[in-house]
């Protein structure tokens, strides 16, 4: 049995509705597909929008109308797991709608909009501590006989590989040395980037592009969106890639997609 899973920062979904996010919907096909940034509540979805058919959905908005926020959708089942990176069970956890957990049959889907640093210190330091709690909370996944896939926007340009331009954004945020070695500590945890192992060790591909000087038109990018698994899913991947398309016409962002066996 083959699973696609998909995920995608859609930069606000009544904007990519617009943009025509139904039909790459139909084209990619998924099972699963886990959408970060909606920035959207149900009820504040244009009156012609449905959810997609056949599709399962849970949404996590945000508290703060317009802002952040997940949503998985599934096709195969889906329940539940949890919302968040703590173990606080107050409704008011996760606020900022970052983290929905979803369970697949056996596998596991961490759906995750991991926060920005690049407005002002306050807030990249709000990201700093949020890598460390969730380094220790994904460990939970990691320590699965059970497949668990972490998918999402990690706001994180992993190496040199993964940005186009590693010389001039030393001091960026999403590329900062800290951040970076963070991701390493990830890897050396046990997770896998599906991605990186299907391509291999090459310039790119990138999932995200900046509005100015026509870099989406050059692919001028950075690769922030991701598909970690963890040792019980890594042998389970088929292949992997990123639509680029899908960045150039409904979002900043492209789906990464990867397909299971399982």
């Amino acid at each position: 049995m083959y699973m696609r899973v998909v995920t995608w920062n859609l930069n606000g979904i009544r904007a990519a509705h617009r943009k025509g996010l139904d039909d790459f919907i139909e084209r990619i096909d998924a099972d699963v597909m886990l959408f970060q940034e909606v920035r959207a509540l149900p009820e504040q979805m244009p009156k012609e929008w449905s959810e997609p058919e056949g599709y399962e959905v849970i949404w996590h908005p945000a508290q703060k109308k317009g802002y952040s926020g997940v949503m998985s959708c599934s096709r195969v089942g889906m329940v539940e797991i949890g919302r968040g990176i703590d173990t606080d069970l107050d409704e008011t956890r996760d606020p900022e709608g970052r983290v929905l957990v979803t369970k697949h049959g056996n596998l596991s889907c961490v759906n995750m909009y991991l926060p920005n640093g690049s407005a002002r210190q306050e807030r990249q330091d709000y990201k700093d501590q949020w890598l460390e709690d969730m380094l220790v909370w994904s460990q939970q996944f990691l320590d699965s006989d059970e497949p668990a896939l972490l998918c999402g926007d990690l706001n994180i340009a992993h190496t040199e590989d993964d940005i186009w331009d590693p010389a001039g954004n030393k001091r960026t945020s999403g590329f900062l040395e800290h951040e970076r070695e963070w991701f390493d500590r990830m890897l050396a945890s046990g997770w896998s980037d599906l991605l990186r192992i299907h391509v291999g060790e090459v310039k790119g591909p990138y999932s995200w592009w900046s509005n100015f000087r026509r870099a989406r038109e050059r692919d001028r990018g950075w690769r922030i969106d991701y598909i970690l698994a963890n040792k019980a899913a890594r042998p389970l991947m088929k292949s992997a890639e990123i639509m680029r398309e899908g960045g150039l016409v409904v979002s900043d962002h492209a789906p990464v997609i990867v397909d299971l066996e399982m």
